[in-house]
C-alpha cells in the first residue's frame, strides 16, 4: 500500500506539468525562481556559523517561524480541493492510523518538504561550530520538519471540511494575497536598512518574544546548546515536541472524524422579505442604492476585495515603523489609505452589472439617481471609518490636535474618490468577472484599459489630497490652526468633487446607457 500511495503523490506531482505548455512553462518558471531563492537562503542560514551564537540564534528564530507558520496557514487557502483528501480513501481496507500515517509519508513528498530539509541541513552547518550545537540542531531540525509536515496536513484537512466554499477560498485568498503584497515595502526597508544598527535590534526583539512559543522554541534550542544552558535546552526541545504531539493528535483524531461523516456540501439557503429594498426609500435612488447593498453583502466580486482595504495599510506601517518614522507621521496613513480606496474601489461599478444593467435603462433612470445609489455603501461605511478610525488613531498616538486635519483629509480622499469614480465608471468601464464568478477571475477581452483606468483613476483620486497635505505641512493660514484648516478645505473640497462627479458621471451614464448596457452585458 505504501507504494501506491508513492506512486499516487509522483503522479499528481507530475500532472502539473501537464496541463498544456503555458501551464507547465509557468511552473518551470517558478521552479527555478524557488530554486534561486532556495539556494540564497541556504547560504545565508550557512554563513551563520560566521556570526555569534546571539546573531544566528535570533535570526534562525525569527525566520524559522515565519517558515513554519507558512506551512500551517498556506494550506488552508490553498488546499481547499486536496487530492489527497482522505475521505477519499475512506473505503479502502486500511485502518485509521495506518491511513494517517501514509498520509503523512506521502504529504512529506513536496517542493516545500525539499526545501525545508535543505533549510534544516544548512541550520545544522550553522551550528556546527560545538558538538552540543550541532546535536542540539539535529534534533530541532527533525522536529521542525515533523511539525511542518503534520500541520500542513492538519491544515489542508481543516480546509477541505470547514473552508469547501468558494467564498471562504476566495476570502482567504484575498487575504493572502495583500498580505504578500503588503509585505513587499518591508522587504525593501530590510534591504535598503543597515543591518547591524536597523534591522538586528528588530530581529533580537521578535526572537525574545519568539523563542519560548512553539514556533521559535525548536530553533532557539541550539543557540540555547551553544551558550551552555542545559536547562533551556530541554524546556525548549520539550515545548516543540510537545506542539508537534499535539499537532499530530488533532490531526489523528479529526482525520477519524472527517472518515466518519458525510461530506459537507453546499446549502442553498432562502431568505423571506425585501431585505435591504424593504429599508430603503421607495425611490429610483433607494432601489439602486438597495441592490449595491446586497451585492456589498452577497457578491464575491465585491466583498472579496472589500476585505483587502484594512489590510493593506498594515504593510505601510510596518515598513515606516522598521524605517524608525515616528508615530505622528505613521498617524496620517491607516485611516485616510483605507478611505482612498474604499472611494476607489467604485471605478468600474458599471462593468460588474451584467445584464442588470437592463433595469437601469429600460426605467430610465435619472444618471444621478444610479450615480448617488451606487455610492450609498461607500457612504454608510466610509464616513463612520474616517470619523471613528481617525479618533482611534489619535487616542492611541496621544496626538488630539491632528484630529480635525485627520478627519478632513480621510474624507477628502472618501468623497473624492467616490467623485472620480462616478464619472470613470460610466466613462471608462472595462472587463469585470461575471456575476457569480471569483474576484480572481480574469474575464476574455480582446483589448482592456483596466491598467490605464486604474492607474489614472488612483492617481487623480490621490491628487486631491495634496491640498490638505500642504495646508498641514506648511500653514498658510496664519490665524488659524493647520488641523483645523486642514479640516475646513478638505470636506468641502471632497463634496465638490462628488458633487460634480456624480452630476457628470450621471450624464455619461444617460448618454451612454445603450452602449454600457452592450459593453457590461458581453463581459
Amino acid at each position: 500500500m505504501v507504494k501506491q500511495f508513492l506512486r499516487l503523490k509522483l503522479t499528481l506531482l507530475a500532472n502539473a506539468f501537464r496541463r498544456g505548455p503555458l501551464v507547465a512553462s509557468a511552473m518551470g518558471l517558478v521552479l527555478i525562481y524557488s530554486a534561486v531563492l532556495f539556494v540564497i537562503a541556504i547560504t545565508a542560514v550557512a554563513d551563520l556559523r560566521t556570526t555569534t551564537a546571539e546573531v544566528a540564534g535570533a535570526t534562525l528564530v525569527v525566520f524559522g517561524s515565519a517558515v513554519l507558520v507558512g506551512f500551517l496557514v498556506m494550506p488552508l487557502g490553498w488546499n481547499a480541493d486536496d487530492a489527497l483528501d482522505p475521505r477519499r480513501f475512506a473505503y479502502l481496507p486500511l485502518s485509521r492510523l495506518t491511513l494517517a500515517a501514509l498520509l503523512l509519508l506521502v504529504g512529506a513528498i513536496s517542493i516545500p518538504t525539499v526545501m525545508l530539509v535543505g533549510l534544516t541541513i544548512a541550520q545544522i552547518v550553522a551550528w556546527s561550530g560545538t558538538l552540543a550545537s550541532a546535536l542540539v540542531s539535529v534534533l530541532s531540525g527533525l522536529i521542525v520538519i515533523g511539525t511542518a509536515v503534520v500541520g500542513a496536513r492538519l491544515a489542508s484537512l481543516v480546509a477541505a471540511r470547514y473552508l469547501s466554499t468558494r467564498r471562504l477560498r476566495e476570502s482567504f485568498g484575498i487575504v493572502a494575497v495583500t498580505l504578500v503584497v503588503a509585505s513587499l515595502p518591508i522587504a525593501v526597508m530590510l534591504a535598503l536598512a543597515d543591518y547591524q544598527s536597523q534591522v538586528l535590534p528588530v530581529i533580537r526583539r521578535l526572537a525574545a518574544a519568539l523563542e519560548w512559543t512553539p514556533l521559535g522554541a525548536a530553533f532557539s534550542a541550539p543557540a540555547s546548546a551553544a551558550a551552555g544552558d542545559t536547562g533551556d535546552v530541554v524546556g525548549k526541545l520539550a515545548i516543540a515536541l510537545g506542539f508537534l504531539a499535539v499537532l499530530a493528535a488533532c490531526w489523528y483524531f479529526l482525520l477519524g472524524f472527517v472518515l466518519s461523516r458525510p461530506e459537507r456540501s453546499a446549502v442553498e439557503t432562502y431568505r423571506s422579505g425585501l431585505g435591504w429594498f424593504r429599508l430603503m426609500p421607495a425611490t429610483p435612488l433607494g432601489a439602486v442604492a438597495a441592490r449595491s447593498l446586497s451585492y456589498w453583502a452577497r457578491d464575491a466580486r465585491y466583498f472579496v476585495a472589500l476585505a483587502a482595504i484594512p489590510i493593506i495599510p498594515i504593510g505601510m506601517v510596518a515598513a515606516l515603523l522598521v524605517g524608525g518614522i515616528g508615530a505622528d507621521v505613521i498617524a496620517w496613513i491607516p485611516v485616510p489609505v483605507m478611505c482612498l480606496f474604499l472611494g476607489w474601489s467604485a471605478h468600474n461599478d458599471v462593468a460588474h452589472d451584467n445584464t442588470a444593467l437592463w433595469t437601469h435603462v429600460s426605467a430610465h433612470t435619472r444618471g444621478s439617481d444610479d450615480r448617488w445609489g451606487r455610492i450609498v455603501p461607500n457612504l454608510l461605511v466610509g464616513i463612520p471609518l474616517a470619523v471613528m478610525g481617525s479618533i482611534l488613531t489619535v487616542v492611541i498616538v496621544g496626538n488630539g490636535e491632528a484630529l480635525p486635519g485627520l478627519i478632513g483629509l480621510s474624507l477628502c480622499v472618501l468623497f473624492a474618490g467616490l467623485g472620480v469614480s462616478s464619472v470613470s465608471s460610466a466613462a471608462f468601464p472595462y472587463a469585470a468577472p461575471l456575476p457569480g464568478h471569483g474576484a480572481f477571475i480574469q474575464p476574455q477581452a480582446l483589448v482592456s484599459n483596466a491598467a490605464t483606468v486604474q492607474s489614472f483613476t488612483f492617481a487623480l483620486s490621490t491628487l486631491f489630497a495634496v491640498p490638505v497635505l500642504a495646508i498641514v505641512l506648511f500653514n498658510p493660514f496664519t490665524t488659524l490652526q493647520p488641523n483645523w484648516a486642514a479640516f475646513i478645505v478638505g470636506v468641502p473640497l471632497g463634496l465638490l468633487v462628488l458633487v460634480i462627479g456624480v452630476y457628470w458621471g450621471g450624464r455619461i451614464m444617460v448618454r451612454r446607457g445603450p452602449e454600457l448596457l452592450a459593453l457590461s452585458s458581453q463581459n
